[in-house]
C-alpha cells in the first residue's frame, strides 16, 4: 500500500513509565518510551502498511535522538523532522496502574522544540500526500503551531485531499476554554472526517446527544462524524446514514491511554481503503480494544497481518 501517502504532524515526547504502582514521587524505576497522540495515529497507520510522512521538531538532545530513532523504527518517514538546537525535546512521566484506572501523567513540554513548529516548516513535498490527519494538540502548543495547523488543513482541503481531525482536547494548554472551543471548531470546519469523544463533542457543540453533536459538524461541511462512546462503542453519522456500533468486549483493561488514537487508526485506514463508514467504525472499535490490552500508548496497535488474522475488523455485522 506504499502508493497511499499520509501526512501527520505534531509533538512526540519521550515518556518515562513507572515500573511500579504508587506516587510518582516515590517511584525509583521508569521505562523509556515515546508518547504523542498525533504520532500514535501515524504509527498505527504505518503498521497497517501506509506510507506516512511525519512533520515535527525535536531538540538537539538524547531524547530527541531517541524519539526520531523510535519513529523511524516504526516505519515513519522522518525527513521533515527538524532538529532544534535552541529548545529541548518535551517529555512526560506516567504512572503505572494495575486495576485498569486511567494513569496519572505529568507533562514537561512547555517551551519544547515542537512548540516552535510554524508555517515555515511546510515543504511543497508534504502537500503531495493523499490524506492529512490533524488533532487539536498542535494548535494548543503555541500560536505558531496553531497557524501551521490552520495552514496545512486549509491547503490540503483546497487541493482536494481528504482531511481527518480528532479534537483531542488539552484544556491545560489553552489560555481559556472559550478560545479553545472557538479554534477547535474552526479547525473542525476544515476537515472531512471528525472523530470526537462524547465529552469533547458535548463541550464543543453545546449539544448532549451524539446525533445532535454529529449534526452540528455535518452542518459545517463534514462528510463523516464518528463519536467515541467508550465502553458503549461508537456512533457515526453522514448526510445519508447513521448508526451505533457496539464496543468489542475486553476482559482485562491494562492501559486506557491511546484508545482514542487507536480508534482513529481504524476509521482512517478503513475509509482510505473505501470501506463503508459502518465498517470503518467497526475497525476503529476493534483496534481500540486491542490498544487498551497493552501497557503503553501505542504498543497494542496491530500490524496488517494481525488485522487480517482477526477475521472481522471490517465487518459491520
Amino acid at each position: 500500500m506504499s502508493e497511499i501517502e499520509i501526512l501527520s504532524f505534531g509533538e512526540t515526547m519521550a515518556m518515562f513509565v513507572a515500573e511500579q504502582c504508587g506516587d510518582l514521587a516515590r517511584v525509583g524505576h521508569f521505562h523509556k518510551r515515546i508518547a504523542g497522540a498525533d504520532s500514535n495515529v501515524a504509527i498505527g497507520l504505518a503498521r497497517l502498511g501506509f506510507k506516512v510522512n511525519w512533520l515535527s521538531r525535536v531538540g538537539a538532545d538524547s531524547l530527541g535522538r531517541f524519539v526520531v530513532d523510535t519513529l523511524q523504527g516504526e516505519g515513519l518517514h522522518c525527513d521533515y523532522v527538524d532538529i532544534d538546537p535552541s529548545y529541548p525535546t518535551g517529555f512526560q512521566l506516567k504512572s503505572r496502574e494495575d486495576l485498569g484506572q486511567d494513569p496519572r501523567v505529568e507533562y514537561f513540554r512547555r517551551g519544547s522544540a515542537a512548540s516552535r513548529l510554524s508555517v515555515a516548516d511546510i515543504r511543497p513535498q508534504l502537500l503531495e500526500a493523499r490524506h492529512l490527519h490533524a488533532t487539536g494538540i498542535p494548535p494548543a502548543l503555541s500560536a505558531s503551531a496553531r497557524e501551521l495547523s490552520f495552514e496545512l488543513m486549509t491547503r490540503m482541503a483546497a487541493a482536494g485531499r481528504s482531511v481527518s481531525f480528532d479534537p483531542n482536547l488539552r484544556p491545560g494548554l489553552w489560555t481559556s476554554e472559550k478560545q479553545m472551543i472557538k479554534d477547535i471548531n474552526a479547525l473542525a470546519a476544515l476537515a472531512h472526517w471528525i472523530l470526537p469523544g462524547l465529552g469533547e463533542g458535548r463541550l464543543l457543540s453545546g449539544y448532549q446527544e451524539p446525533r445532535d453533536i454529529a449534526a452540528f459538524y455535518l452542518d459545517q461541511g463534514a462528510a463523516v462524524v464518528a463519536i467515541k462512546l467508550g465502553a458503549d462503542g461508537a456512533y457515526y453519522r453522514t448526510q445519508r446514514d447513521e448508526g451505533f456500533v457496539a464496543a468489542v468486549p475486553v476482559q482485562t483493561v491494562v492501559d486506557t491511554v491511546g484508545a482514542g488514537d487507536a480508534f482513529a487508526v481504524g476509521v482512517i485506514s478503513a475509509l482510505l481503503e473505501n470501506h463503508s463508514v459502518a465498517q470503518a467504525v467497526t475497525r476503529g472499535n476493534w483496534i481500540g480494544a486491542q490498544a487498551v490490552q497493552s501497557r503503553g500508548d501505542m504498543e497494542g496497535l496491530p500490524t496488517r497481518e494481525q488485522l487480517t488474522a482477526a477475521g472481522r475488523p471490517v465487518s459491520a455485522g
